[in-house]
């Protein structure tokens, strides 16, 4: 069985990778969709895992009160530093919403609709688990985003 802090370890890497990928972009790549149909910018990969976290462990699992716009997730634009901020914020928030959680109980709020099979079971530890799935999967996701604009920044133009 897996402790609660061996959790955190890996969401804490999850998301300290997320902020070196950003710090690593800069503000003006950070907030650069790649050209692809349908890409997000890393800004808005970041802002999404965090209210993916908020939601599900923070509203879900803790019973705190959020108020997600999913949708503007995948707008958010803004500085590096204040999402890097953001993110030692979630963790600690993490952190508490985890220490909060009773695994084998229900969550404390209804999923919506279509997420009510995000989550088998609908166990706060599976809600749990699948706050890490979303962070470990866009954390690649970011990596592969990350790449493709500094190729792209890099290739001269006709």
């Amino acid at each position: 069985m897996l402790t609660e802090e061996q959790y955190l370890y890996f969401t804490d890497r999850a998301l300290d990778g997320m902020a070196e990928v950003l710090t690593g972009l800069g503000d003006d790549l950070a907030n650069t969709r790649p050209g692809l149909p349908g890409a997000n910018s890393p800004y808005a990969i970041v802002t999404h895992c965090l209210g993916v976290a908020e939601y599900w462990a923070g509203h879900l699992v803790a019973g705190r009160t959020v108020h997600r716009d999913r949708d503007a997730e995948f707008t958010a634009t803004g500085p590096v530093e204040e999402l890097v901020r953001r993110v030692a914020a979630a963790k600690a928030q993490l952190r508490a919403d985890v220490a909060a959680a009773d695994a084998a109980a229900p969550l404390r709020h209804e999923p919506p609709p279509a997420y009510r099979d995000a989550v088998p079971g609908t166990t706060q530890a599976g809600a749990l688990q699948h706050v890490y799935e979303e962070l470990a999967q866009h954390r690649g996701h970011l990596e592969l985003t990350r790449d493709v604009l500094v190729a792209t920044a890099a290739r001269p133009r006709p």
